[in-house]
């Protein structure tokens, strides 16, 4: 039966009790009806499961079907629990199988609700994710595996007091059992059921449903409520899946005090996931963060949404991985003059030379969290990627005798005559890219220059190939690798792996060089960690996430350690409306971050601490308009490194 059969429509009564109302929606597995339940006369939510071959094998469509019942029996038994929507019963008509389910007034599903609203705040996410995580824990006591979490499977809906989105509720219980659907499902023996970008690896690989695969499922759902995107997220189902089994997640924006549970959440080896009860007790700690001992932080467990549409920028705007047409703008600020960018002191009192902002920096703890392994195959060529980093760390500083005076390779260009360098590149070179044709996809034009206002990008780390082949075939993959924590603490930048040809391999040091370009636009100077304490930044392009600034006039701010005295902290970049000018961000762009980001969901006791804007040119005039928020004290006063 094809899925708009025309008597599958209003009106129809399904073994004669179930009227049907109206069509609350379409999915992968059919389509779920409100219905009039005309024996207890009561509404109910009717779910349609659709078999899209109707040349399938009778003998398969009863064994889905008994599966179906078998599952909903299953899920019966967490029908008292508060996050898990009810399943009351499994039935037939027709030769097709209805599943009747509890129906949820005013609720809307976690992915609709990020569409129509932009990314949550990351208490808010931690308040979802301990709902569904107590839902998820019940089923796994019970041996019961959900293998389909994921935001449209999240339902929020008003409570009894009214307050909307308050109730979490985690539906598809143990029924996703139907592999063919629309939405790309991958099976083994039509028996595994998953959505690509939120199957675990072992899942993907043909393992059988755990605990620990509904974990990482509900880590990439927590990943996508926060950054408005999916940490697998490609275009197409197959390059997703390939994803979520050989690369690393995309770079957090907006995550916060969510970050380092996310990647724990998200590791490769299930082995090395985190626990559920751990995973609980880090949410928890987000959701209702220790009281500061001068404030009374009380987050609640209501959503804080946002108002307008105003949202955390993602990478397709900020780390495009596609090709920009118009040329880069040349830079308007200089050191003597930054009236193209402001300070965050606009509308809350006269600027204070002495502001500063607290937390230690984070890096370590995300990499500790990183996926241990990607594949069992690729162990050796990681853990000698990590042996030879360990010793570039060591040459760095040296000359490097192969490539002085031109080297002592076969004396051609290292990167070919597109690049047109005559020497290597070395970890820390500034550039100037020259794209002649499409940027990102054709070569640019290469030139070494003073790490400078106006630097297009800058070398960040070096692969070391074993061969030219090598190079070729893995640097930029290494590359990527080597940049991504970069490349995730800064607003707007891009990889691009510089590969050295055949005949330069040798004149180029046998090194793929890694640099971050900016996407839109210069990055105005060094970044990343070539940046010394104490310079002064030119441009918000060069500010990254947990800087820690000293503010020095209203548009000029040093960069100094998190571990000292300090003004503000950086905690996010913010899209802004394309439509509002320069002048009034500047003088709203507070008020913005505030409302957008503010600084209780990062750990800031909000009767203490409050946000705070950088605006800078390089942010406004491209295609990205975003500003950079950050965390100052209410009194203007200092922060110390032990606060918050």
């Amino acid at each position: 039966m094809q899925s708009e059969a025309p008597e599958s429509g209003v009106g129809r009564v399904i073994a004669d009790r179930y009227l049907l109302l109206n069509r609350l929606g379409s999915g992968g597995m059919g389509h779920v009806w409100l219905a009039h339940d005309q024996q207890l006369d009561c509404e109910v939510a009717l779910k349609e499961i659709v078999f899209r071959d109707p040349d399938e094998e009778e003998q398969d469509r009863a064994t889905r079907v008994a599966r179906a019942r078998a599952e909903a029996r299953h899920a019966a038994g967490l029908r008292d629990h508060p996050h898990v929507v009810t399943v009351h019963d499994v039935l037939e008509h027709d030769e097709l199988p209805w599943i009747v389910m509890e129906y949820v007034p005013g609720a809307l599903d976690l992915k609709a609700l990020v569409t129509q609203r932009g990314p949550l705040a990351p208490a808010e996410c931690a308040r979802i994710g301990l709902a569904v995580l107590d839902a998820l824990t019940a089923g796994h006591e019970r041996g019961i595996m959900h293998r389909d979490v994921k935001p449209a499977n999240i339902l929020l809906a008003p409570d009894r007091t009214g307050s909307p989105y308050a109730r979490v509720l985690l539906t598809d219980y143990g029924i996703s059992v139907q592999p063919d659907t629309q939405e790309t499902r991958y099976t083994r023996s039509n028996m595994l059921v998953g959505t690509t970008g939120y199957l675990a690896p072992e899942r993907a690989q043909g393992g059988p449903p755990t605990a620990a695969a509904d974990l990482f499922s509900l880590g990439c759902t927590l990943y996508y409520a926060v950054e408005g995107f999916g940490p697998f997220d490609r275009d197409s189902g197959i390059a997703a899946l390939t994803a979520v089994v050989l690369e690393e997640p995309r770079p957090v924006l907006r995550a916060g005090a969510l970050e380092p549970l996310l990647a724990a959440m998200l590791a490769k080896d299930p082995v090395h996931r985190i626990t559920a009860a751990d995973t609980e007790v880090a949410l928890a700690a987000i959701v209702t963060p220790r009281a500061h001992p001068r404030t009374d932080p009380d987050l609640g467990s209501q959503p804080q949404w946002a108002s307008g549409a105003l949202h955390t920028v993602e990478p397709e705007v900020l780390a495009s991985r596609h090709p920009h047409e118009a040329p880069w703008p040349a830079p308007t600020a200089t050191p003597e003059n930054h009236s193209d960018w402001a300070s965050p002191s606009s509308d809350h009192g006269p600027a204070h030379p002495s502001r500063r902002s607290p937390g230690a920096r984070t890096d370590g703890r995300r990499r500790h969290h990183r996926a241990k392994a990607l594949l069992a195959g690729m162990a050796t060529t990681l853990g000698l990627a990590l042996l030879v980093s360990g010793i570039m760390y060591g040459l760095e500083n040296l000359p490097d005798l192969r490539t002085l005076g031109g080297g002592t390779g076969s004396g051609a260009r290292p990167y070919g005559d597109a690049i047109g360098l005559t020497r290597a590149l070395r970890n820390g070179d500034c550039v100037d890219a020259d794209w002649s044709g499409v940027p990102f996809t054709d070569q640019p034009r290469l030139t070494v220059v003073d790490c400078g206002e106006g630097t297009d990008g800058q070398v960040m780390a070096v692969y070391e190939a074993g061969s030219a082949e090598d190079a070729r075939s893995g640097g930029a993959a290494q590359c990527d690798r080597l940049t991504k924590e970069a490349d995730g603490l800064l607003a707007d930048t891009r990889g691009y792996a510089v590969v050295p040809t055949a005949d330069g391999f040798d004149t180029a040091g046998q090194r793929v060089a890694c640099l971050l370009l900016g996407t839109h636009g210069p990055v105005h100077g060094p970044i990343g960690e070539h940046r010394p304490m104490g310079m002064v930044f030119t441009d918000t392009a060069t500010m990254q996430k947990r800087d820690c600034l000293d503010e020095l006039s209203l548009d000029r701010a040093k960069l100094v350690p998190c571990d000292g005295p300090h003004d503000q902290q950086v905690l996010a970049f913010l899209q802004v409306p394309s439509d509002l000018k320069l002048k009034d961000a500047k003088r709203e762009g507070a008020d913005i971050c505030q409302k957008e980001v503010p600084p209780k969901e990062y750990g800031y006791p909000h009767d203490t601490y409050e946000a705070a804007v950088w605006v800078g040119d390089s942010g406004w005039h491209s295609d990205s308009h975003f500003v950079v928020c950050t965390a100052m004290r209410q009194d203007r006063r200092t922060m110390e490194k032990d606060e918050p």
